[in-house]
């Protein structure tokens, strides 16, 4: 099929089916680093073409902590040469925010779901779990750790804290990476943190999982990833991501569907390759969806 009639045939189908109406659509979610990039880093061209194949038989999703600002920068190939945006969802922030894809060659993304945080939470809530992660910031500064810049990032309905700062650089990236790996700093963190909240008692309402190589995600309990199955009530969800193991933030959707054998663990941008191939030619030898 051309360039050209490809699109016009997404298009056409994307018409009638991205919409929460249609009964019996098929979707799947990929997490997006570690998944479908290497981490912060640009899309792999190598996994085009599965991709293409797999949205012959269902549409395609990106669901990631990350806010929208870092999908347009490495999904930008995709999104501004591929005819893929035609049936691809953008979800960022644990899809607590929704693009849905473009409804024709002149239109761009719009957002059509946010959820708010701060609102959820209320004021003091929110001020006091700030006031717990500029604490422990201040105590894991004092590790020999990369620093440098925008340690706490507010996303809207999340808030990303990264203990190296989000302005790092890919070589102090790594190098937090090995000393995580090699003294599980992270995890032990996660615990700190997760003691806070209970003793602030704002466990209640505020949950918290690893984000990436170097972060914690923290957002409202129920704003895990599976938040972005509210989206497609009327679809059959499949998943596919890296982070799906204990703390993991793809661990809450990876076992909603592993049930249903629709959810995989990759280990990197191969596996993800090998997964996408097994899911569409099964897609492709079952037809239609029937739920």
């Amino acid at each position: 099929m051309s360039y050209g009639k490809r699109i016009a045939w997404l298009k056409q189908r994307n018409e009638h089916k991205y919409s929460n109406r249609y009964k019996g659509s098929r979707i799947v979610l990929f997490d997006m680093d570690g998944t479908l990039t290497p981490p912060r880093m640009d899309f792999d061209k190598e996994l085009l073409n599965p991709l293409r194949k797999l949205s012959e038989h269902a549409q395609i999703g990106i669901l990631t902590g990350s806010d929208i600002d870092y999908v347009k920068q490495q999904m930008n190939y995709v999104i501004r040469h591929s005819e893929l945006i035609y049936c691809m969802h953008l979800l960022p922030c644990n899809g607590t925010k929704w693009y849905p894809p473009p409804q024709n060659m002149d239109d761009t993304y719009h957002l059509r779901h946010n959820a708010d945080m701060r609102e959820t939470l209320e004021e003091e809530k929110y001020r006091s779990l700030i006031r717990i992660l500029l604490d422990l910031q201040c105590h894991i500064s004092s590790l020999d750790i990369p620093l440098s810049g925008e340690f706490i990032q507010y996303r809207g309905s999340m808030v990303n804290w990264c203990p190296i700062g989000r302005s790092a650089k890919n070589t102090d990236r790594k190098k937090f990476i090995i000393h995580d790996q090699e003294l599980n700093i992270r995890k032990s963190y996660l615990k700190r943190l997760q003691r806070k909240l209970s003793l602030s008692g704002l466990d209640k309402y505020i949950t918290c999982a690893l984000g990436g190589d170097t972060s914690f995600d923290i957002y409202p309990t129920g704003w895990d990833k599976t938040y972005a199955l509210r989206h497609f009530e009327d679809f059959e969800v499949w998943f596919v991501g890296d982070r799906c193991d204990e703390d993991g933030n793809d661990k809450q959707i990876y076992d909603a569907l592993y049930s249903k054998g629709r959810s995989y663990k990759t280990s990197g941008i191969q596996k993800t390759k090998e997964i996408v191939e097994s899911i569409a030619n099964h897609l492709s030898s079952m037809g239609e969806p029937n739920e």
